[in-house]
């Protein structure tokens, strides 16, 4: 069964006064998040991965040595890394709610050092690729950047947060200021209530 573009879980321009123009999510979700999945379904069409989830078809075809030659893998993975980003953000949710704050304590000292680590992941990124929050495998948390469309489950660690550094998602509002961009997603985009229920369910 071929992949989908799912709807996004708002509208086009429910992010606006958080710093997302509609304009933004036209082209990031209509056009570039489409494209991934059309790509993607093109590529496994026939193959082994014909059938499998992306999850199954994202850890079996990650390969560190060759993933940049891997059409598979790199269109599936963007298909799941935009799944997941549209969901991670929201009009609502800007509290933070108090499991999740004392978990990024615990682990960085405080929400401040965590988003400052974070952004410093974004903004040190070279080119294309994500910044995430992630749980390990020991249960700590993790600030962590990745390549390209390469996400937390290729490491075995799960995506609590993650933010797209791809310039198509921040260059329609904030031209080439990529931390200016990181900062606004913390503050005022983040659906932090979404991240705490990944935290609690992983």
């Amino acid at each position: 069964m071929a992949f989908e573009l799912p709807d996004l879980p708002y509208a086009h321009d429910a992010l606006a006064a958080g710093g997302m123009s509609a304009e933004t999510l036209e082209f990031h979700h209509d056009l570039h998040h489409k494209a991934y999945v059309d790509n993607g379904n093109k590529l496994i069409a026939g193959t082994e991965w014909d059938g499998k989830s992306l999850e199954e078809i994202i850890v079996g075809t990650y390969d560190a040595k060759s993933v940049a030659q891997n059409g598979i893998f790199n269109n599936i993975s963007q298909l799941w890394n935009h799944n997941e980003f549209w969901k991670m953000m929201g009009p609502t949710g800007r509290k933070m709610p108090s499991e999740l704050e004392a978990a990024i304590k615990d682990s960085f000292g405080s929400v401040e050092d965590f988003k400052t680590a974070f952004g410093a992941a974004g903004a040190g990124q070279f080119g294309s690729g994500w910044c995430w929050l992630v749980k390990n495998a020991d249960g700590g948390l993790e600030v962590t950047k990745t390549e390209n469309g390469v996400n937390p489950l290729c490491f075995g660690q799960t995506a609590l947060l993650g933010c797209d550094v791809w310039e198509h998602s921040y260059y329609i509002d904030f031209r080439n200021k990529r931390p200016v961009y990181l900062s606004n997603f913390l503050d005022n985009l983040v659906d932090w209530e979404n991240v705490a229920s990944r935290l609690a369910a992983a």
